[in-house]
């Protein structure tokens, strides 16, 4: 006959004996591990998003005869450094260019090209960065060539910034997705890596004039002051782009569910337009300081002309 075990019942208006608490040691582990598994998700997530992309297709398409084209993906903006009206969008299919602020565009080039970032250090001369893309060219985009820096581990590139207290382009940052942010100090002929929390998961990069790093991604948007190293959360939403009004730090513009601003060097945020469907690029017009677009996953331009405090769509 089978044994069977009873099993015994504390008694009545008594309580097991409770864990100690963790130790502070303990709490500072359990603390790294979490840190590390948000951070393991989020480079997940972004693995995820670039597959999906490369598995897309790759043709231009001819734009509508006004509107925004009707590609797989928006990923950036550059506005001219002396006309307002005239944009470049960056997307997964290369880039489309606009004369008139946003109602009509053309087919520009990179065709095939994952556009994720479009920095511009000069008129002349101008970076794409994105999805195994790293190009450079110095004549206003008429000839691109391809750039292979020492330093970084791959070429999956979903951030890229240029500090603009080196006017000549010198000090550079780039996010490789899965891996972490790297810095280059020559012009972006050697990278070193400077941070493996904030990067990985990168979405979007800027700099103020003051040489203060934005970084967005879905757990927020991530500030340093020292140069990457490290960081600290300033917005606490699921964003994807981020930018600086260019020849000051304080007015910042980050966007997601939304658009989000902060006047304070992002300090304090507002929501100041809600985009049901969200919104990834972000761009200031140079030579406008009132003046920024975003583009919405709705495939609708919307345009600021008050630094950013309300926001129309062109049309």
């Amino acid at each position: 006959m089978a044994k069977t075990t009873t099993k015994r019942r504390a008694p009545a208006g008594r309580s097991r004996p409770s864990a100690p608490p963790p130790s502070p040691d303990r709490r500072r582990l359990y603390a790294r591990i979490a840190w590390i598994a948000v951070v393991a998700l989020a480079a997940l997530g972004a693995f995820w998003v670039a597959k999906k992309q490369a598995e897309g297709p790759n043709e231009a398409v001819p734009p509508p005869p006004v509107g925004l084209p009707h590609t797989p993906d928006y990923h950036s903006l550059l506005v001219d450094a002396s006309d307002p009206d005239r944009v470049i969008l960056g997307t997964h299919v290369g880039v489309y260019e606009t004369m008139d602020g946003g109602r009509r565009w053309t087919f520009a080039g990179l065709e095939g090209d994952d556009a994720m970032n479009l920095v511009a250090i000069s008129e002349s001369t101008i970076w794409v960065a994105g999805h195994e893309v790293l190009k450079r060219t110095t004549d206003a985009g008429a000839n691109w060539e391809d750039v292979r820096p020492d330093g970084l581990p791959g070429l999956d590139i979903h951030g890229f910034a240029a500090d603009p207290r080196f006017r000549d382009g010198s000090v550079l940052y780039a996010a490789v997705a899965g891996e972490g942010l790297y810095r280059s100090e020559d012009g972006g002929d050697i990278f070193e890596q400077v941070s493996n929390g904030v990067g990985p998961a990168v979405y979007g990069l800027t700099v103020t004039a003051g040489g203060r790093l934005f970084a967005a991604e879905q757990r927020g948007v991530f500030a340093s002051d020292d140069d990457g190293r490290t960081w600290r959360v300033v917005l606490e939403e699921e964003v994807v782009g981020v930018a600086a009004r260019p020849g000051e730090g304080d007015t910042i513009l980050a966007t997601g569910s939304g658009i989000f601003r902060s006047t304070d060097g992002g300090a304090t945020w507002d929501k100041v337009q809600e985009i049901s469907e969200g919104a990834w690029p972000v761009a200031w017009a140079p030579s406008d300081p009132e003046r920024a677009y975003v583009v919405g996953f709705d495939r609708e331009l919307y345009r600021t002309d008050d630094a950013g405090a309300s926001w129309q769509v062109v049309d």
